[in-house]
Parts: structure tokens; C-alpha cells; sequence
């Protein structure tokens, strides 16, 4: 037996445990340490010692009241139903924990574009041109888009928790600073930190859905995640629209303070749930051996670090043809929505004579698109991915080719292009407001499908620690169009028009139509190809 250091536990006589590296639990005391230890799965023969790797004889029958002997380990989890495994909490727990990061998700983006509907009012203030005014909305955008790069070094030293409780406070003190600012280069500096800071709850959601949940239920959770982050800007020019007619432009920067101190206080109550962190603290807590750590050390850890999250996303871009294309779709359509707020108050102020607040509403109808695109994720989930997950189970297979994920963005596909064309040439004098709004359903609904398929897909396809890097390729492409969009999309509808600018948008989505589908058909032989291990189905 090894001469690791061993942990015991007193026993319902109030002696010590046989000094061994199991604990020796009585099997009447069937709360103790009930936090760390799994219910004992006893039998006749031998139980697996999982610190040794090495076989136990039990001296004991079920029926014995004598005690049993039980592993508890710091090394990976104590079995399939280790209570301490976020999977393994009750179904209300981890509903719960995923509310804050989608909460938290929808203050950081929902500030994006409650800017927006101020811009006039900015313009004025500071004595600034329109193009150098939205500057605030695409600086933070910006950095957002740096947020993996910031969460990562955090999350995979300190866990998840740690980020979301120490990141919103930032980003509410900078954009407390951008409330309060009395020039434009202090509002803008305030607006691009506000980005940054609040960039890292968008990074680490996805991972905290990962540790809650496993693979084959998270298609349901991450479209249930991501309605969040994709709800905040469409509801960021309604809530802006009021604030800043009625009130002023700072009143936009209040706003988003009231979100973020209502999301934070909901955050108060959830627990650390990520893997490594939790068997880290249960080491110290009983005394044994932590988790093993082959990686590097010191400056080699920030290295591999920086590498994960900066580096190698930006090869995969434009090495790697799955990340690269599927990239560059999901960015174009996320793109498309930050140029409508800049298209939406020159096209429905301009043709319609609407004011901020009536403006902003326009952009429910890109609310209800989204609103749609997560059921029907889910429902594409039920009906096409499961079956075959069954069956492979059935079949004794535990891996299903990732590109079965890829139904919703086949469905969505199409209704980007019908969105659009549809907005460019209604939008006009002697058609009703409402015609042009609608356009917009279909446009978010397939926006919202194809990155939901592009998000399960990535991560399906390269696995945790290259899936990680593809999607912070995928967020690096996403944000900088966005950032870039609105900075020329004015100037765009004045020299086109707002037909032929918004059909030149229809023409680009219509090109990139064809990308999940022919992922789809030959993604298995691309995979084949790539540089990086992917995985094998």
C-alpha cells in the first residue's frame, strides 16, 4: 500500500477510521460527509480502489451491518454518481446555475446596444460626427471580443465562480465611469474597459453549461443559454430608446447598472462547477491527494494559456476550413444585427418619421425571431439528434458524428437571406412599418439557429481543449465585424439606398448559405484532414 498521506474520518463509536486510503464509513451513518462521499455501491466480490488502481477484497456482506469500506478520491470523481459532480445535482440545482451566466450574459450585451438610441443626443453633447459617435458601440464590442483571452487564465486557475463575482463589478464600475463622463475620449476609454471587463461571464458560460450538463442534454441548454446573449441586443435599443428620449444619454448608463446589480445579487447563492477547481478544494477539505497536473508550470502555464486562448484561435481561423468558414457565417450574421442599429433609426426615422423610443421597438421583432429560434433548436434536437444517439448507444457506441448537429443551421440558413430581401424592399413610403419590422423575424431566427449549430458543432468536432480554442476563434471573428459593421453601415444606406444596401447584405448571406450544408455532406473526410484531433465518427 502506498504511503500517501491519508485522510480519516471518525467512526459512529467516535474512534478513528482503520488508518487506510479508503475511509471506513458505517453504514448507519448515512449522512456523514454526505457532501463528498457517493452512496456505496456494495456487492459481493471486489470493489475498484480508485486512488490505488488496484482491487480491494470486500470481507463484508450488504446484509452485514459491519462497516464498509467506500473510496473517496481527489484524483478524478469518486464514480459515475459522486455527489459533488455538477452532473449529478438535482435537476432544480443546476437549472439554477445556469440563470446567472445567462443573466449575466444579457447585461454585458444588452449594454451594446442600449448606447445606440443616445447617439443623436452624443453627437450633440460632445460635438462629434454620427460615425465617430458610434465609436461607443463598436469599441465595446471590441472588447468584448477579448474576452476568452481574459477568463481563461482566471477560470482555469480559480474556477468559474471567481469570474462571474469579480468581472460584473468592473464592468459596473467602468460603465458608472462612462455615466459620468465629460468627455468624449473618457467615455469612449470607459465604453472599450466596460467591454473588456464584461467580456469574461459571455467566455466562461458556455463552460459552466459544459460542467452542468453532458453532452447529449446540452444542445438544450445552450439554446436555452444563448437566448440570453442574443435577447440583450435586441432589448438594449428599447430600454435605450426610453431612457435617452425621456431622460437623457446617461440615463442608458444607469440602466445597465440596475441589470447588472439585479443579475449580480441573483449570483449570490451558486457554488463552483468546474472539475478541476472542485477536486482542488475537496483535496484540501479532507487532506488527500489533489488532482494530478501535467502541464506546465509558471511562466509555461500563462503561455499555454495565452496560446489556448489568443494564439491558436487565430490559426484555426485560417487553417483550419471548418473554424474558418463557419466563422465567418455566424460572424457576417452577427455582424448584420450591430449594423442595424445603425440602419434601423436611418430607416425608420427617415421613412416612417419614428423617434428614439418608437425606433427602439422596432427591434422586438429581432426579440421574436430569437425567441423562436431556441424551440425550434430544440425540437431539431429531439426529433433528428437523439434518435441517432439512441442508436448508437443501442449499438454499445458512445461518440455521434458531430455533423448532426448541424440541422438547425441548415434549417436557419435560409431565413437570413428571406429576412433580408425581404427588409430591403419593403422598407419604403406606401408600405406599412410593420412589413419591414417583421422582415426582421425570420433574419434573427436563422441567425440565432446557425450559431447555435455552430457552437455544438465546433465543440463536437475538436473536443474540450480545441473546441475551447474554435470558439474563441468564432467570438474573435464575431465581435470585430461587429465592431466593424456599424462604423460604415450609414454611409452605406446613403450612397445605396436602403434597397440595394440591405440586398447587398441578402447577396453575401445567400453566398454563405451553402456552408452547413456542405459540412454536412463532406465535413467527416474534412475532419479527416485537419491538423488538429478531431473526433473520430
Amino acid at each position: 500500500m502506498s504511503s500517501m498521506p491519508r485522510a480519516v474520518l471518525p467512526n459512529s463509536s467516535g474512534d478513528e477510521a482503520s488508518d487506510d486510503t479508503a475511509f471506513a464509513i458505517d453504514s448507519e451513518d448515512k449522512e456523514l460527509e454526505a457532501s463528498v462521499l457517493e452512496p456505496a455501491e456494495v456487492h459481493r466480490g471486489h470493489e475498484k480502489d480508485i486512488e490505488q488502481g488496484s482491487e480491494m477484497p470486500l470481507e463484508r456482506d450488504f446484509a452485514d451491518r459491519n462497516p464498509v469500506k467506500r473510496v473517496i478520491t481527489a484524483q478524478d470523481w469518486s464514480g459515475p454518481r459522486d455527489p459533488e459532480n455538477p452532473h449529478n445535482w438535482s435537476l432544480l440545482k443546476r437549472s439554477y446555475h445556469t440563470v446567472p451566466p445567462a443573466l449575466f450574459g444579457f447585461t454585458v450585451t444588452v449594454a451594446s446596444s442600449i448606447y445606440t438610441p443616445a447617439v443623436p443626443e452624443i453627437m450633440k453633447r460632445f460635438g462629434v460626427s454620427q460615425t465617430a459617435a458610434l465609436l461607443g458601440l463598436s469599441l465595446y464590442v471590441l472588447g468584448l471580443g477579448f474576452g476568452p483571452a481574459l477568463a481563461a487564465p482566471i477560470s482555469e486557475t480559480h474556477g468559474r465562480s471567481i469570474v462571474y463575482k469579480t468581472s460584473l463589478p468592473m464592468f459596473m464600475l467602468f460603465t458608472l465611469g462612462a455615466g459620468y463622463s465629460q468627455n468624449f475620449a473618457s467615455l469612449l476609454v470607459c465604453r472599450l474597459f466596460a467591454g473588456l471587463t464584461g467580456a469574461p461571464v459571455l467566455a466562461v458560460g458556455a463552460g459552466t453549461n459544459a460542467d452542468l450538463f453532458p453532452p447529449h442534454l446540452r444542445a438544450v441548454a445552450t439554446s436555452l443559454f444563448l437566448l440570453a446573449p442574443f435577447a440583450g441586443p435586441t432589448l438594449g435599443p428599447v430600454i435605450g430608446g426610453f431612457a435617452a428620449q425621456h431622460k437623457g444619454w446617461q440615463w442608458t448608463m444607469w440602466c445597465t447598472l440596475f441589470i447588472a446589480v439585479a443579475a449580480y445579487l441573483v449570483s449570490l447563492g451558486t457554488h463552483e462547477t468546474y472539475k478541476k477547481v472542485i477536486l482542488q478544494r475537496r483535496a484540501r477539505r479532507l487532506g488527500i491527494p489533489p488532482p494530478p497536473y501535467n502541464g506546465p508550470e509558471g511562466f509555461g502555464k500563462v503561455k499555454f494559456l495565452v496560446t489556448v486562448t489568443l494564439f491558436r484561435p487565430v490559426h484555426m481561423l485560417f487553417a483550419e476550413p471548418i473554424v474558418g468558414f463557419l466563422s465567418l457565417y455566424t460572424a457576417f450574421a452577427f455582424a448584420v444585427v450591430f449594423a442595424f442599429f445603425a440602419a434601423f433609426p436611418l430607416v425608420f426615422g427617415g421613412v416612417y418619421s419614428f423617434d428614439s423610443s418608437q425606433t427602439g421597438l422596432t427591434f422586438l421583432a429581432i426579440g421574436t425571431g430569437i425567441c423562436i429560434a431556441v424551440p425550434t433548436a430544440i425540437l431539431l434536437d429531439r426529433a433528428l439528434y437523439q434518435p441517432v444517439y439512441r442508436q448508437k448507444m443501442a449499438q454499445g457506441l458512445s461518440i455521434v458524428a458531430p455533423e448532426h448537429r448541424l440541422y438547425s443551421a441548415m434549417v436557419g440558413s435560409v431565413g437570413i437571406p428571406i429576412g433580408l430581401f425581404w427588409f430591403a424592399w419593403t422598407a419604403r413610403p406606401g408600405v406599412h412599418w410593420a412589413v419591414p419590422v417583421v422582415a426582421a423575424v425570420p433574419f434573427a431566427w436563422g441567425n440565432l439557429c446557425v450559431f447555435i449549430s455552430a457552437a455544438l458543432y465546433l465543440v463536437d468536432t475538436y473536443g474540450p481543449l480545441n473546441g475551447a480554442s474554435a470558439m474563441a476563434a468564432n467570438g474573435i471573428a464575431r465581435y470585430t465585424l461587429g465592431a466593424a459593421f456599424p462604423l460604415f453601415t450609414v454611409q452605406m444606406y446613403r450612397r445605396l439606398g436602403i434597397a440595394w444596401a440591405t440586398s447587398l447584405l441578402g447577396f453575401v448571406s445567400l453566398a454563405m448559405l451553402p456552408i452547413p450544408w456542405v459540412l454536412y455532406k463532406w465535413g467527416p473526410e474534412i475532419r479527416r484532414k485537419s491538423a488538429y484531433e478531431t473526433i473520430k465518427a
